[in-house]
Parts: C-alpha cells; sequence; structure tokens
C-alpha cells in the first residue's frame, strides 16, 4: 500500500506528516525532512554568528576603548544571558507561527543587532551602550530552540541523533566562522565594522532562503500546551543540567577563550584569534559524532564517559594554567570544545529516548506512543536548550572573578571541574544504574524494545 503524500495548506503548511510509517518517508517525506534541515542550519548558523559576535569584538576594543578586562567579561555574560533567555519565548513561536514562518521572521529580526553594533562599536563608546547592543546581539541565541524544536517533528525517532546533531552542530559551526572571519579581517587591517559589514547582507539572505524552501507542520503549531507539559516533566530539569555541562561550556568557552589567552597568556588580539576558533570549530563537526554514537551506544553511556573525559581534561588546565605552559593549555581546551560538542549530540539525542521510553512505560503503543515522544521531546528542547544556555553566562562570570580576585582562571576552571564530577554522579544515578526492584527508564515492554532499539537513553 502506498503512504499518502503530505497534505498542504496554504502558504508553506502541511497538514499531514508521519515520519514514522517507512512508506511515507521513502516516498517523500525523507526529502522534505531533508530540505528544511539544510535551510535550518543555515538561520541558525547565522543566528550563532550573531550571538558570538561580541566574543571577537572585544579583540578588537584595545586602550582607546577604555573598557577593562572585567568589564568584557561583562559585556560577553550579559549577551549569553539574553541567548539563553529567549530560547523560551522561540520555543513557543514554533508551535504559535509555524517553523517555516518563524525562522524567516527570526533570521530578519538578526537585522536589529547587527546594524546596531556596527554603528556603535567605536572607541568613545560608554560601556552601558555596548551593554544594550549586547542585549540586543543575544536574540541570536534564540534561533537554536526554535530550530531544534522545528527540526525533531521532521524525522523519525531512529534518525532523530543525526538529523538533531547536524542542525546543532551546522549552527555550532558559526562560532569558529565568525572567529575565523574576524582573524581574516583582523589580519588585513579592517576594523569591526568591516566584519560587522560581512554579516548583514548573509542575515538577509538566510531570511529569504527560509521563506522560499522551508515549510510549516501543522501538527506542530496545533499544540501550544506542549511545553507547558514539558515542564512539568522533571527529566526535562535533569537534562537541563547536564546541558548545562555540555553546550553550556561550548558556549561559554566560545566567548571567554580569546580573553583568557591574552589576559593569562599575555597574547595579542591576532594571537588570539589565530587560536580561538580551532576549539569550536572542532567542537561544532564533532557533535552530530556525538549523536550518531548515542543512536548506536545509547545517549546516557556516551553522556557519562564524556563528562569524565570533560574532567580529566579541566584537570588537566589547571596544572597549565599554574605551570604558565601554553601549548599544553591550548590542547587541553581544544580537547575540552570538542568533548563538550560530543556531549551536546548525546545528551540531545536522549530526550526523544526518555519520552517515548516513559509513554511506553505508561501503557502507551505504537503511533500514540511516538507521537506523545515527538511532542513532549520537542518542547523540551527548547527548554533545555534554555537552561543550558545559562551555563555560559556561568562560565564568564566565574572567569570574570577569578581574575578579579586571583589574575588568572585557575579558580574557575577548578569549580568547572567539580560540576562536571556532579553531572557524571547525575547521569549514572538517573539513567544508567539499576537499582533492584524498580525498572530502569530504559527498560520498556518486550513488545517496545525492538521499536526503541535505537532511542536507548
Amino acid at each position: 500500500m502506498t503512504a499518502p503524500a503530505p497534505t498542504r495548506r496554504s502558504g508553506r503548511w502541511i497538514a499531514h506528516w508521519d515520519p514514522e510509517d517507512e512508506g511515507f518517508w521513502q516516498a517523500t517525506g525523507e526529502r522534505i525532512a531533508r530540505r528544511n534541515l539544510w535551510f535550518s542550519v543555515l538561520s541558525e548558523h547565522i543566528g550563532f554568528s550573531v550571538w558570538t559576535l561580541w566574543s571577537v569584538l572585544v579583540l578588537f576594543m584595545g586602550p582607546e576603548y577604555g573598557l577593562t578586562p572585567a568589564d568584557k567579561f561583562l559585556l560577553t555574560s550579559m549577551v549569553t544571558l539574553v541567548g539563553a533567555v529567549v530560547r523560551v519565548p522561540y520555543t513557543f513561536a514554533v508551535a504559535v507561527f509555524g517553523g517555516r514562518n518563524w525562522t524567516v521572521v527570526s533570521a530578519a529580526l538578526l537585522l536589529v543587532p547587527a546594524v546596531a553594533a556596527f554603528v556603535v562599536t567605536e572607541p568613545g563608546t560608554s560601556i552601558s551602550t555596548f551593554l544594550l547592543v549586547g542585549l540586543l546581539t543575544g536574540i541570536g541565541g534564540g534561533n537554536f530552540a526554535s530550530s531544534m524544536t522545528n527540526i525533531n517533528a521532521f524525522f523519525p525517532l531512529r534518525r532523530k541523533g543525526w538529523a538533531l546533531g547536524l542542525n546543532a552542530g551546522g549552527g555550532n559551526i558559526g562560532v569558529p566562522v565568525v572567529q575565523l572571519v574576524a582573524l581574516a579581517v583582523i589580519g588585513a587591517g579592517g576594523g569591526p565594522r568591516l566584519l560587522l559589514g560581512i554579516y548583514i547582507p548573509l542575515i538577509v539572505v538566510a531570511a529569504v532562503l527560509a521563506a522560499l524552501y522551508m515549510d510549516n507542520l501543522a501538527a506542530v503549531s496545533n499544540d501550544t500546551g506542549a511545553a507547558k507539559d514539558a515542564a512539568k516533566d522533571a527529566h526535562t530539569w535533569i537534562m537541563s543540567v547536564l546541558y548545562v555541562g555540555t553546550f553550556g561550556s561550548f558556549i561559554g568557552y566560545s566567548f571567554a577563550f580569546g580573553q583568557v589567552l591574552t589576559n593569562q597568556f599575555g597574547r595579542s588580539p591576532l594571537q588570539a584569534a589565530y587560536l580561538t576558533f580551532i576549539g569550536p570549530l572542532l567542537g561544532s563537526l564533532v557533535r552530530p559524532v556525538g549523536g550518531w554514537l548515542a543512536d548506536r551506544h545509547g545517549g546516557a553511556r556516551i553522556t557519562l564517559w564524556n563528562y569524565v573525559g570533560m574532567a580529566a581534561a579541566t584537570a588537566v588546565l589547571i596544572v597549565a594554567g599554574m605551570h604558565g605552559s601554553l601549548p599544553l593549555f591550548v590542547a587541553a581546551f581544544v580537547v575540552l570544545f570538542m568533548l563538550s560538542g560530543l556531549g551536546n549530540g548525546s545528551a540531545f539525542k536522549m530526550l526523544p529516548g526518555i519520552f517515548q521510553a516513559k509513554a511506553l512505560a505508561a501503557g502507551l503503543s505504537g503511533e500514540a506512543a511516538v507521537a506523545h515522544g515527538r511532542r513532549l521531546s520537542g518542547a523540551a528542547m527548547g527548554l533545555v536548550g534554555a537552561v543550558g544556555a545559562l551555563g555560559g553566562v556561568g562560565i564568564n562570570l566565574a572567569f570574570r572573578q577569578s581574575f578579579l580576585t586571583h589574575g588568572s582562571g585557575t579558580g574557575a576552571f577548578v569549580a568547572f571541574l567539580a560540576f562536571y564530577a556532579v553531572c557524571s554522579v547525575i547521569t549514572w544515578a538517573v539513567y544508567l544504574r539499576r537499582p533492584a526492584g524498580r525498572m530502569p527508564l530504559t527498560a520498556v515492554a518486550p513488545q517496545a524494545r525492538e521499536r526503541l532499539s535505537h532511542a536507548e537513553v
């Protein structure tokens, strides 16, 4: 029997969408899902670049700007904070407006902070003005939440790890790309306005392409209460803590790495720019690998060992900082970036499996269990992403305080090491241990095991 094709309404709306139906997926679903994925990646990529503009703009700000290292860490902290907070309304926006429609709007909104930064970035501008424009720039961080919620609905459970990892990784790579562009601009003797002038037309291109080639799913837009239901589930908040350690580390270090190199190791802005992009680039590229490994071996297992590795890399950073070894410091930081990227992919893969496993354990079956898992995991991704991004705020504030108190980042790294240890314990205790008399979350009815063979948390 031939699977029905997607039913369309006006304005690029798809009324019928069933990616778990193999016939539907092979006939038309995969092609449409992939097309939406690629243009979602482009918009999210530009959003990350705009969000992290200040990680490189501060490198342009020499003594003539009158900003202290503490001022710069405060500025990047505020940018990160807004990027985290706006992820919550951006998650709801997909259900209210449709994934394609909101992608167009959210991409176009990036023009506001980009143009504002173009106008004010010059010596003599007050720190309060920079903070205000930085707050506007934070809206770029919201694109991730809406993009992940939207793409989650397009793909079947067995492909979510790969699709979500690719979507997030393609977005995350906007961080090293803007840093590479800044390196080229600094190397050519250009200023911050040249960097911003490159990105303003790219924002327009991303918005136009989303309008032309993406789709809205009626099933997603019809359910505006999913985020509220996800917020009531304890696993949403447990996973939020774990995501603080992975994505919070990635985005926090992306903002702070260059400043640590200039303040602790005396690197010039150009010397720092030569190094800062390496970690975010590799961390972004390996994010889909984290999703793929989670598809094969279970998200919780990969996440646990990933946190063990992050703790080890942080310990090396502490030693390197205390001995003033720049090569060891950079090498360990790059490894930490890569592990944060792997952990991002594996942690997000856990969400669909968690909610579908709970549905099966509660007695749902077949399409009802799939729909329940898809509904709650899509909403939870926005909330988890928002809380996770707050980790970046904590990292920048921790560095600010560490430099004010000790003149180096060592104190901050000690705190990060302790947090990674806590995340390791949480992952093991909640998602991996098998206490007697209690059914673990990954254990479901025998008839459901085959269906969940690729969804184990």
